[in-house]
C-alpha cells in the first residue's frame, strides 16, 4: 500500500502562494476556532456518515457529534507482548530518521534539531547518534494510542505551537514538528531504556490529551488526540532499538509505510549500558 495523496484543500492551503497567504490569515485570526466549534455541535452530525462512507468506516452506532464520532471506541486489538518486541503505539504512516549532524534529523527537506522539537537541549544530547521514529495519523485514523512498553511515565511537557496539517506537501514548506502544539514526555520503559514520546497536533487538532505522570503498563492507554490528524515521534537513544528488516527496507529514503496499534515493529537491542 502506498502513501495516501495530501487531501485537496491541503494541497492548495500550502502548495499555492495564495492558499498560503489564505492560511496565515486564517491562522493570524484564529478561524480553526469556528471549525472547532462546528465538530464540537450537532450541526456536524450530517458530516458523520459522508465522511464514515469515503473513508470506510462502518457506523455501529448513532453519534451526536462529529468530535463524539472522531474519539470513537473499538474493539481493542491485539498487542505484541514479547518483551523485546517494540509495538506501534498507534494506527498511522511510519517512517524512520536517524538522528545526526548536530542531534538533528531530516524529512521532506526539512532538518529538525532534537533541541527544538523538545525545548530541552539537555535532554536532547542523550540522543545524539540514535533514532526517531515518526507516526502520521490521517483524520480517519483511530486517534488514541497506546504504550508501547510497561514501566513508568514521567512528566507531561506542554508546548503552545500553531496547528499547521502534518500531510507530506505542508512538511516540505514548514518545519512542522517544531511549528506545532505539541506534548512531551520521557518513557522509562522496561526493555527500551528511556524514550522520549512526542504528540503533535495538527490543522484543527486542539487538543492533545495525556495520562498524567505514573506506572504505564504495555498496550495500555496513554491518551488521545482530538479532531484531525496528526503525528506522534519516538525517539530512541543509540543502540537502543532498531526497526524490523522488512519495515527498514520500506522505510528508506523517508518513506512510509502503513502500521497498526500493537503491531511488533522493531526489536530492543542488547543493554551495553547496564
Amino acid at each position: 500500500m502506498g502513501t495516501p495523496e495530501n487531501d485537496s484543500s491541503v494541497r492548495f492551503l500550502y502548495g499555492t502562494a495564495c492558499g498560503r497567504g489564505l492560511l496565515k490569515i486564517v491562522q493570524g485570526l484564529h478561524l480553526d476556532r469556528l471549525a472547532v466549534g462546528y465538530l464540537r455541535s450537532r450541526w456536524s452530525r450530517p458530516y458523520i456518515a459522508r465522511f464514515a462512507k469515503k473513508h470506510g468506516i462502518p457506523l455501529t452506532r448513532a453519534y451526536p457529534t462529529y468530535r463524539d464520532f472522531f474519539l470513537r471506541e473499538r474493539t481493542p486489538r491485539r498487542v505484541d507482548a514479547t518483551p523485546e518486541h517494540l509495538t506501534s503505539p498507534c494506527d498511522g504512516w511510519l517512517s524512520a530518521f536517524p538522528v545526526t549532524d548536530g542531534c538533528s534529523f531530516a524529512i521532506k527537506g526539512s532538518r529538525y534539531r532534537v533541541a527544538d522539537l523538545l525545548n530541552d537541549p539537555a535532554l536532547a544530547e542523550n540522543y545524539r547518534d540514535g533514532l526517531i521514529l515518526v507516526f502520521r495519523l490521517c483524520a480517519s485514523d483511530y486517534h488514541h494510542y497506546a504504550y508501547i512498553d510497561s514501566g513508568r511515565q514521567g512528566q507531561n511537557h506542554y508546548i503552545e505551537g500553531r496547528l499547521h496539517s502534518v500531510q507530506p506537501i505542508a512538511c516540505e514548506h514548514y518545519p512542522i514538528f517544531v511549528l506545532n502544539r505539541r506534548s512531551w514526555c520521557v518513557l522509562d520503559t522496561d526493555n527500551f531504556g528511556p524514550v522520549v514520546q512526542t504528540e503533535i497536533g495538527a490543522l484543527v487538532v486542539g487538543g492533545i490529551v495525556n495520562r498524567p505522570e505514573g506506572p504505564m503498563e504495555r498496550g495500555g492507554e496513554k491518551g488521545y488526540f482530538d479532531l484531525a490528524g496528526s503525528t506522534i515521534t519516538l525517539l530512541f537513544e543509540r543502540d537502543r532499538a532498531k526497526l524490523l528488516p522488512e519495515l527498514a527496507e520500506k522505510t528508506a529514503d523517508g518513506r512510509e509505510v502503513r502500521v497498526e496499534q500493537g503491531q511488533w515493529i522493531g526489536t530492543a537491542l542488547p543493554n551495553e549500558r547496564a
